[in-house]
């Protein structure tokens, strides 16, 4: 078998556009594509929907493309176009679950201003601006900033949980919710965020978002099981690998990419193109996120490094490793009962060659994620959304 000759799980093509009552149909992007066909910095070859521009929006393209950004910066330029957008989210999370209960105030508090960037939103916001512009609005809907409060609900009721799931005590520097409070409080907290993010997603009254948001939640926990049942399966594949982490991370991404474009009344050729946009960054996303796991330090990390490998999650970079080492193999099949047999996993992925190969294969998926937008006018919100991908590959180069 080549090196990424694989191709991304049917189970992650893009909606229907009526209803979305099917979730496989054809796409703006190919449905299948085998890694092998990519070189590093090759973009792929789609059929896409292409924006024509104006003279006067080609103009002012230029000016933004001659704009070079730091990398110190990349995150506040990204954000630029939407700040007002966020802090008015932000005040109404904190509104919303404080209200009902002081003991969630204090909770919401811990929860919504415990750091993090809120980069679903943001993304959210970002093709909300940039599709509203393509179909001649000149505001943003209630619908929209309501969707992107949503996207946020939801990833955060999801972290909750997580913590309490993996005993975690620490998030973003700060202690979470279960260690504060405990582990009752804590599940009740992320299951009144779901719960109050279903409630504002059925008053959208837009069934084409309604079951595109709802797969979300049951995706989340198709994540977490299809995880838990390979653990220390060393026979785990590239396609399971991507499967399970559309399921975790990809899917609120991509189905909150496409909603944005259905407020914005985008055709089905630019609500697919979201979709794709949504997928491919947050494939990218985990895969960055997993590479980190091996190349970052316990302090940068805010958790033991190699700490997925330990507990016997085996993601890209182990996956690819695998295919080199017998050694490797032996090892994680032990289930790391001797001593420093953990570190010598870690010492095997890095000299196989795993993490490099890890990254070329985020590169790929934020390549396809890049060719996506091609049919967004030029603006800071689509410039934003180019960055956005810079942002989340500028951590592993």
């Amino acid at each position: 078998m080549g090196l990424y000759t694989m191709s991304i799980p049917e189970r992650m093509s893009t909606p229907d556009a009526v209803g979305c009552s099917s979730r496989v149909v054809p796409t703006c992007l190919p449905r299948h594509r085998s890694f092998t066909t990519l070189q590093r910095g090759q973009r792929p070859r789609v059929r896409t929907c292409v924006y024509t521009p104006t003279r006067a929006e080609a103009q002012a393209a230029l000016k933004l493309e001659a704009q070079v950004v730091p990398p110190a910066n990349l995150l506040s330029e990204i954000l630029a176009p939407v700040t007002s957008d966020m802090e008015r989210m932000n005040q109404n999370l904190k509104n919303v679950v404080g209200n009902r209960h002081p003991m969630l105030m204090a909770a919401a508090e811990q929860i919504f201003g415990a750091g993090g960037k809120k980069l679903r939103p943001v993304i959210v916001f970002l093709v909300a601006h940039s599709t509203a512009q393509r179909e001649g609005l000149t505001e943003l809907t209630d619908k929209h900033r309501r969707l992107a409060e949503i996207t946020e609900m939801i990833h955060t009721a999801s972290l909750v949980h997580d913590d309490v799931l993996d005993e975690c005590d620490i998030r973003r520097g700060k202690q979470t919710i279960n260690s504060m409070y405990g582990t009752r409080v804590a599940v009740l907290a992320g299951d009144f965020l779901f719960a109050q993010s279903s409630w504002f997603l059925a008053n959208l009254d837009n069934l084409e978002v309604i079951k595109l948001i709802s797969q979300v939640i049951a995706d989340f926990a198709n994540g977490e099981i299809s995880q838990a049942a390979s653990l220390f399966d060393t026979d785990i594949t590239l396609e399971h690998y991507l499967d399970k982490s559309f399921y975790k991370t990809a899917s609120l991404i991509a189905a909150s990419c496409r909603s944005a474009a259905v407020f914005s009344d985008s055709p089905v050729e630019v609500k697919e193109a979201m979709y794709n946009y949504g997928k491919h960054l947050g494939l990218a996303f985990q895969v960055v996120d997993d590479i980190l796991d091996f190349t970052q330090s316990t302090e940068q990390l805010g958790k033991p490094q190699g700490q997925d490998l330990a507990s016997g999650n085996l993601t890209a970079p182990v996956i690819f490793a695998l295919r080199k080492s017998p050694e490797l193999l032996d090892i994680i099949s032990s289930e790391f009962v001797e001593e420093g047999s953990l570190e010598r996993a870690l010492e095997l992925v890095r000299e196989t060659g795993g993490i490099e190969d890890a990254r070329l294969l985020a590169r790929q998926q934020a390549d396809m994620a890049l060719a996506a937008l091609e049919c967004l006018p030029e603006g800071s919100a689509r410039r934003s959304l180019r960055l956005m991908v810079d942002y989340v590959l500028e951590r592993i180069y």
